[in-house]
């Protein structure tokens, strides 16, 4: 499977509209055996961009794609440098009441598992346990060449040592992990290698342009088929990485619904959308439900 950098889409057809009645997803969870599949916009509430929304990180971020950061050195030390100093802040980044809602559902046996689309770990921070990060994590770094997996923390101490006084003032932080700098900013900053083989580093996250592991992609569509239905939490579906997951619960007849407060990709394969922001509505259905949602930790 391919990902590209798909800017913006638009709908070329009349979508249905969005609805504010949550009596869809209450009436899902509450029957049981609903698959959760999850975007950047479940995390915005934590702190961390979407792409695509209102102010989404891609009207003046274009992520870097996988051929750009083989191709050569001056890319993979932008990228570092820009990974390196908004990891201090992407690191640090809780859980919100999304995340834990959804993890609440799981402890009470309403949701059979989640595929996330996004890098930044926090539903299993917030306690759900079937998790697959359909596109990898940011906490995990893997070299090119041996194939050493080693923690995220490993790399930052390492980038810190060889950058002493690294610090300058980012425009933002985008889903991704990237703070915005310019090119100036990161003139001088040094890439290590492998400890091991001297190698190249690179997150283990699928970059735009990369290929989804095939059996990663086999266990989602089989989350899928043993599922009851689907339900979409902040994703505009733009690429095929989660459109294809929509699109396989919906010819198997599983009912697909998505809460997102913009139109999607996903809208006509779905039985509806909740147009609310996701935090207050999974809060509230979980009350409906009688679900004991965890409060925010300190």
């Amino acid at each position: 499977m391919r990902v590209r950098p798909t800017l913006r889409w638009t709908p070329t057809e009349d979508l249905p509209p969005a609805t504010a009645d949550l009596d869809p997803v209450v009436d899902a969870l509450r029957a049981g055996g609903v698959l959760v599949l999850s975007g950047a916009g479940i995390s915005t509430e934590s702190g961390i961009p979407d792409y695509r929304g209102e102010g989404g990180s891609l009207s003046r971020h274009t992520p870097m794609t996988f051929q750009e950061f083989v191709g050569g050195a001056a890319a993979r030390r932008r990228y570092w440098a820009r990974s390196h100093l908004g990891w201090r802040t992407f690191g640090r980044a809780l859980p919100n009441a999304g995340h834990r809602a959804v993890a609440a559902f799981g402890r009470d046996g309403l949701v059979s598992g989640v595929i996330t689309q996004n890098v930044d770990g926090l539903h299993q921070a917030a306690g759900s346990e079937d998790v697959v990060e359909l596109h990898g994590s940011l906490d995990r770094v893997v070299c090119l060449s041996c194939g050493r997996m080693s923690p995220r923390s490993e790399l930052a101490e390492r980038l810190e040592a060889a950058n002493p006084g690294f610090s300058p003032v980012a425009a933002g932080i985008n889903p991704d992990g990237d703070a915005d700098l310019t090119d100036d900013q990161v003139v001088g900053f040094r890439v290590v290698p492998c400890a091991v083989c001297g190698g190249v580093l690179k997150p283990d996250v699928v970059f735009f342009g990369e290929t989804v592991p095939p059996q990663r992609v086999e266990r989602c569509r089989r989350m899928v088929r043993e599922s009851e239905s689907l339900l979409v939490l902040g994703s505009s579906l733009t690429v095929m990485s989660g459109l294809r997951f929509v699109r396989l619960a919906a010819e198997s007849g599983k009912p697909v619904l998505i809460v997102n407060r913009d139109p999607t990709r996903g809208d006509r394969h779905a039985r509806a959308r909740v147009g609310l922001p996701l935090g207050a509505a999974l809060t509230t259905v979980a009350g409906r439900l009688g679900v004991t949602v965890e409060e925010a930790a300190d």
